[in-house]
């Protein structure tokens, strides 16, 4: 199925654009690049404020409430910027991601971090102040802070061995 989808994609109109754009627009794979960094900076940012101080860490004076109206859009946006400038590389070069042993570790720790990161939106927005109206709530806001932590930590170092994993002996056979 892997093999099938990224020869699709490697035969693909998309990829034979993205490759032309990339090749011929002056300076867009770094910028491309840059908004992408730009993007992991503000989702890392907002998570790891909004982490922090569920944990009591960052911020005490500061209502989660508040905090978490107030930086989850722009962790949304940031991860669909990522997504979109992501995908161009990986429309470009799909068998430089499909092929590569870190890229699937990268998507299996972003997505549950995804998913956390919603599901403490959406019991935000569900309720005024759901995760302070209880100390079971606010609990569970910390488990789930300290896993969103991990799992972040983790994209971010899978995102950066994409490019060296050749550097990584045990992806060898």
């Amino acid at each position: 199925m892997k093999d099938a989808i990224a020869n699709a994609l490697a035969e693909s109109q998309a990829q034979e654009l993205m490759e032309y754009l990339l090749r011929t627009i002056p300076g867009l794979p770094p910028i491309i690049q840059t908004f992408h960094i730009v993007g992991i900076c503000i989702v890392v940012g907002s998570i790891l404020m909004i982490n922090l101080r569920f944990l009591g860490i960052a911020v005490p004076s500061q209502n989660l409430t508040e905090m978490l109206n107030r930086l989850m859009p722009w962790m949304w946006w940031a991860l669909l910027v990522n997504a979109l400038s992501g995908l161009v590389f990986v429309i470009a070069r799909p068998l430089r991601y499909f092929y590569n042993p870190v890229f699937p570790y990268k998507l299996a720790l972003l997505i549950p971090a995804v998913i956390l990161a919603f599901l403490v939106y959406r019991l935000n927005k569900s309720e005024p102040k759901y995760w302070e109206s209880s100390s079971i709530r606010l609990r569970y806001g910390q488990f789930i802070a300290t896993v969103s932590l991990v799992l972040w930590v983790g994209v971010i170092i899978a995102g950066r061995w994409i490019a060296y994993w050749e550097y990584l002996p045990f992806f060898y056979e």
